[in-house]
């Protein structure tokens, strides 16, 4: 079985136990034993959720620090479209894109530019008429890895499509070695994300066995100290950087995928939730009438990432306010090869049974029966009081041998009272003299009265 990397990582120390990330996750990756937390990591597909939830900080994203753009000769900053709308009234992107120069980068690449690209490769790709539809998008990494290890049957209608994020750093890096003659592996592309799962992409891309992404650094790592830089940028002359229009930058937030392929009939949905609903009405062949599927993990879209500074829905009214006067689109593919180039997946994408019982498909049937009989014995309030998110995680721990019926509290208070009646019948059954009670006084004898005074 391949061996997932992830970016969510956990604090044991700040852990205090609480069940908020258990009932989040959706792939049921968390459970809490011995008072702590801890990830299944072959489960966990880094939407970011249990970070959002967690009250005491203890999940938290593993990302580069900002001092990887020294270890390159020639930086490149690719700035994600939803990173522009976590500014107070900006109006220009330019200054954003300046900024970044002036903090040290030596290069600018908008991932809005390759969106717009990939958007044009959608609707190439979609009008030759050979994938199945619906089509799926591939630009969300947690959504992909979902389908992947729990909607198997889905994967074949996924977008073959690199994310705009490799495709930006693969024109980038490209680039730069004809402008700068230096060798590839001087040059970094330096990912700005809004999210854990863009991190694991890089990691672990899809598609292609090596990501050409060579760092990562949080959104909101960079904009505190970025703000202060573009004080200083906006009051001096700025070089025309910005090379996106309205589609580029609409990818920032819900539906902004769907608007860039010219196509009314499509899907969106928002937010970890709603994903799954919807995959598992595809799955069910509840609706097929539709011609494209975006779904992002996070509310809003990429703006709703949890390495992000902004409210997602203020975040979102931003970015729409900063796209207003620009241009529909600013970049297009010159030939339906291109699409070809540095777009299209290698490596095809593969099932990843995570969630299965047993590696025998017999073994697994019987350990399956056994899940449904301990099932049926529990209470099915899916309190998470056990440490597990459901009755039925619960019961899958333990056909593994990773937990014990008697976790459930309700179980657990039911054996109490059993053992508490089996005590008493032994203490009953203990002759008087050997009990360890208090002794019993005697009973008093009635005085018989003499009638004959």
């Amino acid at each position: 079985m391949q061996e997932f990397f992830h970016s969510v990582t956990l604090d044991r120390d700040k852990c205090m136990g609480c069940i908020n990330c258990i009932k989040r996750c959706p792939t049921e990756a968390i459970r809490v034993r011995n008072k702590k937390a801890y990830i299944i990591k072959e489960r966990c597909i880094d939407c970011g959720e249990c970070i959002r939830v967690c009250p005491h900080h203890a999940k938290r994203a593993t990302c580069d620090n900002l001092d990887i753009i020294g270890r390159y000769e020639y930086a490149i900053a690719l700035p994600a479209p939803s990173f522009m709308a976590q500014f107070n009234n900006l109006e220009d992107v330019d200054i954003v894109l300046n900024a970044l120069l002036d903090f040290g980068f030596h290069e600018v690449f908008e991932v809005a530019k390759a969106a717009e690209i990939v958007s044009a490769a959608t609707r190439a790709l979609m009008k030759e008429g050979n994938l199945p539809k619906p089509v799926i998008s591939s630009a969300c990494p947690a959504v992909t890895r979902l389908i992947r290890v729990r909607f198997p049957g889905l994967i074949d209608h996924i977008l073959p499509l690199n994310a705009p994020i490799e495709v930006a750093a693969r024109m980038a890096k490209k680039a730069a070695v004809e402008k700068t003659g230096l060798p590839m592996e001087k040059i970094g592309a330096i990912f700005i994300s809004p999210c854990p799962a863009k991190v694991t992409a890089t990691k672990m891309p899809l598609g292609t066995e090596k990501s050409w992404v060579d760092g990562v650094i949080a959104v909101s790592e960079i904009y505190p100290k970025l703000v202060s830089v573009m004080k200083e940028t906006a009051a001096k002359p700025m070089q025309p950087l910005s090379e996106a229009g309205k589609i580029g930058l609409s990818w920032g937030s819900s539906s902004g995928e769907c608007s860039g392929i010219l196509n009314d009939n499509y899907l969106a949905a928002d937010g970890i939730e709603n994903v799954i609903r919807v995959l598992e009405d595809l799955e069910d062949e509840k609706f097929r009438d539709v011609d494209f599927i975006e779904l992002n993990a996070c509310s809003g879209g990429c703006v709703g990432g949890v390495l992000n500074v902004e409210n997602p829905y203020v975040a979102k009214t931003k970015l729409y306010r900063i796209r207003k006067h620009l241009p529909v689109s600013l970049n297009r593919l010159d030939s339906p090869e291109e699409a070809r180039e540095d777009l299209m997946w290698d490596t095809p994408l593969e099932f990843v049974p995570v969630l299965k019982l047993d590696e025998d498909m017999w073994t697994a049937m019987e350990k399956m029966e056994k899940v449904e009989e301990i099932c049926q014995s529990l209470e099915g309030l899916d309190c998470g009081s056990c440490g597990a998110p459901s009755c039925r995680a619960l019961a899958e721990d333990v056909v593994r041998g990773l937990a014990s019926v008697d976790d459930c509290i309700f179980r657990y208070k039911d054996s109490i009272h059993v053992l508490l009646n089996d005590l008493h019948r032994l203490e009953r059954a203990v002759p008087a003299p050997f009990r360890t009670g208090e002794p019993e006084e005697p009973a008093k004898k009635e005085e018989k009265t003499d009638d004959t005074h």
